[in-house]
């Protein structure tokens, strides 16, 4: 495939139902914005997969849509479009079978480049999922991991903030435009992933975030990334696809076992039957590919008093309420509150609604 314009590539990934396989077979017929333009209906049927009714969607489309609109559209988003043919294009996602020709980008695209894992799961996650979604990240991110997700509502969304907690970076990939937020109140999690990381989009500017993009958005997901952990999902979530697409692409599947009476661990119990590495922290992701070691990273001995030790004792990695605790070491519920609160900022528990705790 020879360089071909900017405004080429845009404009063809602003025309709907062509995909990256159909752009890559035009791009080796066209190399400038205006030979697309002026080629006739024979002329763009002998490219490759080009069926009747694409070429008419294509010549409906051709006069519709302005690349030079978009591209400064983007640019006074303070956003910027990279192409399959720059340097600064994920290497990792070039390599699959059907990359897209350009990604939108806004924050800083180096982290596109850095070893990276994906982190999805379920959009209604239990407590448990959440933790270990947040926990796993910020493990990640501690090894200047980038740790990717989709900003969907759940598990990705705790996958974000546990990266960004740990100061590492982390990447959101968008089934919408680079100028649509959603889930809409996900609009300060984005602003922050943007300021310590990257979100990015294959999808023009005010592309709506339609269920038809999702499959193309976890592609990238799982195409950019060396593995994909999944915490939580049901026997048919979309995660399942991501970890199938990961597959496809020669890349590694991680799950996070859970409870037996949780359906939002169907999912992941069938993957680590499939063969699945089985997550319990992030060093098994770091053993598996064989990322680097930091001795920072391992969990610290705290010196805890007896009191502490005997309610800690009593909690356990499953929600338990604080009444049981008071129940169970027969002290007051005032003594209780205040050993809590100081193992919760040992961040050896955490607190959850209804007045349930559980180690961490």
């Amino acid at each position: 495939m020879a360089m071909a314009e900017l405004e080429l590539l845009v404009a063809l990934n602003m025309i709907p139902y062509l995909g990256p396989v159909r752009i890559r077979g035009l791009l080796n017929c066209f190399n400038t914005y205006s030979d697309f333009m002026n080629a006739t209906r024979e002329r763009l049927m002998d490219a490759p997969g080009i069926t009747p009714q694409i070429c008419d969607t294509i010549l409906e489309f051709r006069k519709k849509v302005n690349p030079f609109d978009e591209i400064e559209r983007i640019k006074k988003l303070g956003a910027k479009i990279i192409t399959i043919e720059d340097e600064e294009y994920p290497r990792l996602l070039a390599e699959i079978y059907d990359p897209p020709v350009v990604l939108y980008v806004l924050g800083e695209a180096s982290a596109l480049n850095m070893e990276s894992i994906a982190i999805v799961g379920t959009r209604k996650p239990t407590s448990y999922g959440q933790k270990v979604a947040e926990q796993i990240a910020g493990e990640l991110a501690e090894f200047n991991i980038n740790v990717v997700s989709g900003m969907a509502r759940g598990i990705d969304s705790f996958a974000h903030k546990g990266a960004l907690k740990a100061g590492g970076p982390t990447t959101a990939v968008l089934g919408c435009g680079i100028d649509v937020v959603y889930p809409p109140e996900n609009h300060e999690l984005m602003k922050k992933i943007i300021k310590y990381g990257c979100v990015i989009t294959s999808f023009p500017a005010n592309s709506k975030p339609l269920p038809s993009n999702f499959p193309a958005r976890n592609r990238i997901i799982s195409g950019m990334t060396r593995g994909t952990l999944v915490v939580e999902a049901a026997e048919k979530s979309g995660s399942l696809i991501t970890a199938d697409f990961a597959l496809e692409q020669g890349r590694d599947v991680f799950a996070v076992p859970g409870s037996v009476f949780s359906p939002y661990s169907r999912g992941t119990h069938k993957l680590i039957k499939q063969g699945a590495k089985l997550v319990e922290c992030a060093n098994d992701i770091l053993e598996e590919l064989n990322f680097r070691k930091n001795d920072s990273a391992e969990i610290k001995e705290l010196d805890l008093t007896l009191e502490e030790s005997e309610v800690l004792e009593v909690i356990d990695y499953t929600p338990v309420n604080i009444e049981f605790i008071v129940q169970k070491t027969n002290k007051p519920p005032g003594e209780i509150n205040a050993v809590i609160t100081r193992l919760q900022l040992k961040n050896m528990i955490t607190l959850l609604p209804g007045g349930y705790v559980m180690k961490i």
